[in-house]
């Protein structure tokens, strides 16, 4: 009962510190847009405008403020719940990051389908085949992964699957067919990074006392490595795969783009190039918030795994 009571304690304090987060995340990301070259008004309205078509628009905007006034109003927006709207659409960008946000999560959810499972495999495979020609083919297999350029991958991925087997479609958004391609491309650096991590963590683990002991009992080679190796290797593995799936829930930019997949990251990287700054700023909090729960649903998963990691203080101290 305590020990739910603090795990509740530690999720409301950690939900609480993302409001000073979220202030300070917001102020740097618009100084930071604003301070970037260009005017998105001349952008919308092309070079012909008439300066008196420009002041109006930016007045409807907003834009005409100065940046302390601006960046007041959107607190303001916020404590409302909302996020502004599209310079270009006019659309609610709530309402478009709602509709987009699903599409992102289901391809980083495919992403990590491929990448947990064949990731940890073959880390654990070098790993018991330590010095082996697999083992050292597994590796340059890992640095390779992590070596190679997403958007290059992507596209000899379409080249192939696409255009010259014809078995996939290049492009767009629709149902799994569509998600293979872009999943197989988010995928290959989490697979790569895995395999190295998972190797490491489970030479560590090997070598323990206490899994010599439970071979020396007589204990199956499944039983040893599934409850001594692997749940105890797992915290390392754990932390990159957080750490894979909340970037991926921000938006991978180049893969959704070089896709056409209908994600945050297409979003965002459209703000970003027409200055369209309501996108671009709703697009960080929502990656922002994304990133903060699956690091705390991490750090939880790390008292299950480990009893000895605790995430609040024993009695008397």
């Amino acid at each position: 009962m305590q020990g739910g009571r603090a795990i509740l304690l530690y999720i409301a304090k950690r939900i609480l510190l993302l409001i000073p987060l979220l202030i300070g995340i917001t102020l740097l990301s618009f100084a930071l847009t604003k301070a970037l070259p260009g005017d998105p008004v001349s952008g919308m309205v092309g070079e012909r405008a008439s300066p008196e078509t420009i002041e109006r628009i930016r007045a409807q905007l907003g834009t005409d403020r100065g940046l302390a006034a601006q960046y007041l109003g959107y607190l303001n927006l916020l404590a409302h719940g909302e996020l502004g709207r599209s310079y270009y659409t006019n659309r609610d960008v709530a309402k478009d990051l709602a509709q987009k946000f699903p599409n992102t999560l289901a391809l980083a959810a495919g992403a990590m389908f491929i990448a947990v499972p064949l990731g940890v495999g073959l880390g654990f495979l070098a790993a018991y085949r330590r010095g082996s020609k697999l083992d050292r083919a597994i590796t340059t297999i890992s640095v390779l992964g992590i070596s190679m350029p997403v958007f290059w991958v992507g596209l000899l991925l379409m080249l192939l699957f696409s255009f010259w087997l014809r078995l996939l479609p290049p492009s767009g958004t629709g149902d799994i067919r569509f998600m293979v391609l872009p999943a197989i491309t988010l995928a290959l650096p989490a697979v790569a990074t895995l395999a190295r991590v998972s190797r490491t963590s489970v030479l560590d683990i090997i070598g323990m006392p206490y899994v010599q002991v439970a071979r020396a009992k007589g204990l199956t080679t499944r039983r040893v490595n599934m409850i001594h190796i692997l749940k105890n290797a797992m915290i390392p593995i754990v932390t990159v795969i957080g750490l894979d799936f909340g970037s991926y829930l921000n938006g991978a930019v180049l893969t959704e783009t070089i896709f056409g997949w209908d994600g945050i990251g297409r979003f965002a990287m459209e703000g970003i190039i027409k200055r369209d700054y309501p996108v671009v700023m709703g697009t960080i909090i929502v990656g922002t918030i994304a990133f903060v729960l699956i690091n705390l649903l991490v750090d939880l998963t790390y008292q299950f795994l480990d009893p000895r990691v605790r995430l609040h203080a024993r009695k008397g101290r």
